[in-house]
């Protein structure tokens, strides 16, 4: 099966590789980056086709964003999650789509959904006030969805806890600028957003629970399998195949810096047993798993093609899939870092960069291994459902 995205990437490889440090530096990807992601069309393949998308395998939407990462790491993660949003606004409002994609469907959805914000019931629909962090790709988004938690009449979350995602355009919400300096991941600009008292239509907030338990594509009428893929395996898919590409792109830099390198020894590099065995371990443990994240984004497909619906027990396994393949890439990558000797930390050479940038993508929330693994090993054991908590990305 051909992949025209991924062979649209690979054409612009060295571009987007070159465009890295000039991205990291802005604090934000280039326009031209950015241009580059629209003409590959990598942001189109979870997009409906009404709207001029491709509805694409997930797969091979993961292994663009892996590719994408392994050339610079912030390219990579601001396809993985903005290339993921327009697989959720799928299941939306008509006429929100509509009002997004009708004159332009190369516009950007932005993110996050960490329901930081509280929406406060009103005739017609609700008033949103909040705070959010981590809106990566912002900069170059004209509508976002955002996390909030349903509101009483005084706008103090209500109780128990009844989470819901929100549509904005561009005009009802503030970026913070200066607000993304971190060291990993800098040229995806994550930067804080600000609502304040905002107007939001009913239609536009959607309880999550909807897209928890699968209804949501269901009502909105949707019949390809790719959009009843589970929302805890589709969401976090773009964010772990970042990881594993920056590990990819370790890797790379990593053989192409030892080819020539002499130690302070005097060795060779390609000369010395362990650097050699610690390569091959590494690109294994790499390979196994973008391999595993594949494997699983496919098999939720073929569910959803059969009409298989997944359990929770199904849900909590894939991500225990996500987050173990990210780890499991970053170990390896920090082996070979770690024999790159003091010339591979500096700032011309890439390696550093793909590792401050993996480690960076690992402390996504999507990535803790705690409460997901504790979930999975009590599903497995049928103690379902387990502790409210737990259940937030499951």
């Amino acid at each position: 099966m051909t992949n025209p995205v991924l062979e649209a990437i690979e054409a612009q490889a060295d571009e987007i590789a070159a465009n890295g440090p000039e991205n990291e530096k802005l604090g934000k990807l280039t326009p031209r980056t950015a241009e580059l992601l629209r003409a590959n069309g990598v942001m189109k393949m979870l997009q409906p086709a009404k709207y001029g998308g491709t509805e694409a395998h997930p797969a091979e939407f993961v292994e663009a964003v892996m590719k994408l990462a392994s050339l610079d790491g912030s390219t990579g993660w601001v396809a993985g999650i903005v290339g993921v949003h327009p697989w959720e606004m799928a299941m939306c409002d008509a006429d929100t789509q509509e009002q997004i994609w009708g004159k332009d469907n190369d516009v950007w959805v932005a993110s996050p959904y960490a329901p930081m914000g509280v929406i406060k019931p009103v005739d017609g629909g609700y008033i949103f006030n909040g705070r959010w962090q981590f809106s990566s790709g912002t900069d170059h988004c004209d509508w976002i969805f955002l996390g909030a938690m349903l509101g009483d009449a005084e706008g103090k979350p209500a109780m128990p806890p009844q989470p819901y995602h929100v549509i904005l355009p561009r005009s009802d919400y503030e970026i913070v600028e200066d607000s993304w300096d971190v060291v990993g991941l800098r040229g995806t600009g994550s930067k804080d957003i600000i609502v304040k008292d905002a107007f939001i239509p009913e239609a536009r907030a959607i309880a999550f629970s909807k897209f928890l338990d699968g209804s949501q594509p269901k009502e909105a009428g949707l019949t390809n399998p790719l959009y009843h893929i589970p929302f805890t395996t589709a969401f976090p898919m773009g964010i772990t195949s970042a990881v594993v590409g920056i590990a990819e792109g370790a890797l790379a830099s990593h053989l192409a810096y030892q080819r020539n390198r002499v130690q302070i020894t005097g060795t060779k590099a390609k000369d010395d047993p362990y650097v050699l065995f610690a390569i091959s371990a590494a690109a294994e443990e790499i390979k196994a798993s973008r391999t595993a994240i594949i494997e699983n984004v496919s098999r939720f497909y073929d569910m959803a093609e059969k009409g298989i619906k997944a359990t929770l027990a199904d849900r909590a396994a894939s991500r225990r899939t996500q987050v173990a393949a990210a780890w499991r890439a970053v170990r390896a990558m920090d082996e070979i870092v770690a024999r790159s000797g003091g010339n591979g930390m500096r700032m011309d050479n890439p390696i550093q960069r793909f590792w401050r940038d993996g480690h960076m993508g690992l402390v996504h929330a999507i990535h803790v291994p705690g409460s997901v693994f504790h979930a999975t090993a009590l599903t497995e054991m049928d103690v379902t459902p387990p502790p409210g908590p737990m259940l937030a990305m499951i």
